[in-house]
């Protein structure tokens, strides 16, 4: 696997390249926000599987660089710093990280995540792929769900969401009308247990209801956890 390491610190970038090569993976290392998004631009390269993405960057920070990246590719975004606070948590992942590592991290661990997220993508990019698992899109009212694209509209006008917004409205239109737990949405759309994700799920709630310009779409069941209602036939 074609891995991108993010890091301005040289010694920690060849002292993990090491690590990654030793493990099967072929990495990039960049320097800076700029180099990474250089890296990701070539035409007909092989794709990465995975993006590690340290936020101490000398030229930007790289929560701005997982949001430059974001915009063009869904390529994984794993973010590793130093940074342990629940308030840089919750920011990294509303822009866009498929996980977070906090510095310093098992070499084990850190291999572990980085395995799951590219199954979890590779499994999905499958199913898009061979129409397994569920419809190529999913209409409710005049909301449009394109699961092989990735892409979401309300009467024919694109909505951009984020990674995770669109895994959420995935999830919760899987089932219309059904109410997913809080545990359940946060383990299969973070893939986490991590409790501190209970207050991320509600900002991205509260941002698909914005974006969409439906409040009534998700409804909250107080003490449980979600569901969709699908909008009345005209």
């Amino acid at each position: 696997m074609r891995l991108l390491l993010v890091e301005d610190d040289d010694h920690v970038a060849a002292a993990l390249s090491a690590i990654l090569a030793r493990h099967g993976f072929q990495v990039t290392h960049a320097r800076n926000g700029e180099e990474a998004l250089q890296a990701l631009l070539p035409a007909g390269a092989p794709p990465f599987g995975v993006v590690l993405l340290d936020l101490g960057l000398p030229d930007q920070d790289g929560y701005e660089v997982c949001g430059r990246i974001r915009k063009r590719t869904a390529t994984p975004v794993i973010m590793v710093t130093a940074r342990a606070d629940v308030r840089s948590r919750i920011h990294g992942l509303n822009m866009g990280a498929d996980d977070y590592v906090v510095k310093p991290y098992d070499t084990g661990e850190l291999l572990a995540r980085i395995h799951a997220v590219a199954r979890r993508t590779g499994a999905s990019e499958e199913a898009a792929a061979t129409g397994t698992g569920a419809p190529a899109v999913v209409r409710l009212g005049s909301v449009s769900i394109e699961l092989s694209t990735r892409r979401v509209s309300v009467d024919g006008t694109d909505v951009p969401l984020t990674r995770k917004e669109f895994d959420l409205l995935a999830l919760l239109a899987q089932r219309p009308g059904v109410v997913f737990r809080r545990e359940q949405i946060i383990s299969e759309v973070w893939r986490t247990s991590w409790e501190g994700t209970g207050r991320t799920l509600e900002v991205h709630v509260a941002s698909l209801r914005s974006k969409l310009r439906m409040p009534a779409l998700i409804e909250t069941v107080r003490g449980v956890g979600y569901r969709l209602v699908a909008p009345a036939a005209p």
